[in-house]
């Protein structure tokens, strides 16, 4: 039925258990589709009935219909896969890009999770993780650097192609004093190390990763505690790599040992440095690009995945920084 510019269109769904999980609880994923597209969605038994513009009727049905395929093959849907699959929509793959797995999709399989790229940046990322033994992830907060690191990292030590997960950080105050912490070096430096812990709650269990952490399979540690190690058979991880000295990264890089893999992920924007001392990631940029079998990946405001303002706010101070 036509209405001026508006259509109707319905779409049925077989299973209706499936397709209560794909409305979510109280119709929340419908909602969301709602608000981001400006339609109306009314279930009418085992139809949804979507109306609006042409062109943003045709989009929410093509999410609808994704959104409820992943649930047939047993996957869930929340938020973040109702995000991505906007973002993947308003993104068109380049064509030289091989898909990973057949079907088109990224996926990480961890202890606990599926974990799937959420936009085009996301998915090369994860396919350099993969693909080279060395390789940087440069872009603005949010946008998962790390969080993907971590979960390929998981991966490749459970199906046997890392024997350790070996996860880094400088120990750099952010315009405060490490000193002044209270407790032993442990209790000083765990704070700057709990996203590195937080990331790995995330994909192990936490009696796995109790275990793996007191067998030393998988450690977190200072930058500065890598010093005179050879990192053989593990996956490592570097973040926060923008407060690195030059001195550090080459140490750190010269760290990389016979079956190792090694991600470094970084935001040039957000530099603790003392003034007037260089990062080493903006080094390391500059005299490692024309290297085979080193990725650059790079990120922007738009592979935010965070709550829509962090984007908002990196574009204001990306602004700002551009006209001063």
């Amino acid at each position: 039925m036509t209405t001026g510019t508006l259509t109707d269109a319905s779409i049925e769904f077989p299973d209706n258990r499936l397709l209560i999980e794909l409305c979510g609880e109280f119709d929340r994923n419908l909602t969301d589709i709602e608000g981001r597209l400006g339609v109306q969605i009314l279930r009418r038994g085992n139809h949804l009935a979507v109306h609006g513009e042409p062109d943003a009727q045709k989009e929410a049905v093509e999410v609808l219909t994704s959104l409820y395929n992943r649930l047939e093959q047993g996957k869930g849907v929340e938020r973040g896969d109702i995000d991505r699959e906007f973002r993947m929509n308003a993104e068109p793959a380049a064509e030289d890009q091989l898909e990973m797995f057949s079907g088109g999709t990224v996926e990480i399989k961890t202890r606990k999770k599926l974990v799937e790229p959420r936009t085009e940046a996301q998915k090369a990322y994860v396919r350099a993780l993969y693909d080279n033994e060395l390789a940087f992830g440069i872009g603005p907060a949010g946008t998962g650097k790390t969080y993907l690191a971590v979960a390929v990292g998981v991966n490749m030590y459970i199906n046997g192609m890392v024997d350790k997960i070996i996860l880094s950080r400088p120990a750099v105050e952010a315009g405060e004093r490490l000193g002044f912490l209270p407790g032993d070096m442990k209790d000083k430096i765990d704070p700057y190390m709990q996203p590195l812990y937080d990331a790995l709650n995330d994909f192990l269990p936490g009696k796995t990763l109790a275990k793996m952490m007191e067998e030393k399979t998988v450690e977190i540690a200072p930058l500065a505690f890598m010093r005179g190690r050879t990192l053989a058979n593990a996956f490592v991880v570097l973040d926060e790599a923008q407060n690195a000295t030059s001195m550090q990264m080459k140490m750190f890089l010269t760290r990389l040992g016979e079956g190792s893999r090694m991600v470094i992920t970084g935001d040039r924007s957000q530099v603790d440095l003392p003034r007037g001392v260089q990062s080493g990631l903006r080094d390391a940029e500059r005299i490692l690009t024309q290297i085979d079998r080193i990725s650059f990946n790079y990120f922007t405001a738009a592979d935010v995945v965070r709550h829509p303002l962090v984007a908002a706010i990196i574009n204001a101070y990306d602004k700002d920084a551009e006209s001063a």
